[in-house]
């Protein structure tokens, strides 16, 4: 059996999940390798962090597609918004397009788990755009046929955002008040990014070293609060 993640590929790295991702790959044991993709310097340095900078991100695959060997894992926090993007079909070329031409380059290159951050409540029928995108990147993704296809899906993402969405912060205003009166109340429908960045990446360990069987695994939030909580400090 496999002890432990050796290296890893990410992208999304400097977003709010994938932060927090590149932060759990950093504290592993195993100090694996990690290919953080990005258009930008990365704020951070870290000895394992190796970065692969490039501001073509249509090139992105190609970089994925360059590591020898193949990295154990890849984890995709890769997203945008409307707003940010400047139209939905905008956010779609990266949030679908770029997403599934990764996942693509990564099969191809020999990874064998490939770990997806989605969101809860996503709908192929949905008559919201996002959600259904989302929905439709998932099913892709599938169907590419990774040895292990790991697709988490939390709810609200608790943390700081640089990028200001008034409407989300009033959701985590009540999250937080419902949290300060009991944590429980608010982790079935938001969850802390540090631990959905744990819970990521303890899921693709646990793929790694070969303690989940092969095929789909659908992350729920009760799993991200248990992967990125209890379960990440007992691996730890």
């Amino acid at each position: 059996m496999v002890e432990g993640i050796s290296s890893a590929a990410l992208v999304g790295c400097t977003g709010l999940v994938g932060s927090r991702i590149l932060a759990a790959l950093t504290s592993l044991s195993s100090k694996p390798t990690i290919h953080a993709i990005a258009r930008k310097d990365l704020p951070t340095t870290f000895p394992t962090i190796k970065p692969l900078i490039e501001t073509d991100s249509s090139k992105w695959p190609d970089s994925l597609k360059s590591l020898t060997p193949a990295p154990n894992v890849f984890l995709s926090a890769l997203g945008t918004t409307k707003a940010q993007a400047g139209s939905f079909e905008a956010q779609r070329k990266i949030d679908y397009d770029l997403n599934l031409s990764l996942a693509k380059a990564a099969k191809e290159s020999g990874v064998k788990t490939y770990v997806l951050i989605s969101s809860d409540a996503v709908s192929k029928t949905s008559m919201f755009p996002y959600s259904k995108m989302k929905a439709e990147l998932e099913e892709a993704v599938k169907e590419l046929g990774f040895q292990h296809t790991v697709i988490l899906k939390p709810g609200l993402l608790l943390g700081t955002r640089l990028a200001s969405r008034p409407l989300e912060a009033v959701f985590k205003c009540i999250a937080k008040s419902l949290g300060s009166i009991s944590k429980g109340l608010t982790d079935w429908w938001a969850q802390d990014v540090d631990v959905i960045g744990k819970a990521a990446v303890s899921a693709g360990m646990q793929c790694v070293e070969g303690k989940r069987k092969e095929g789909v695994w659908i992350v729920s939030q009760s799993d991200i609060i248990k992967l990125g909580g209890t379960e990440w400090k007992a691996e730890m």
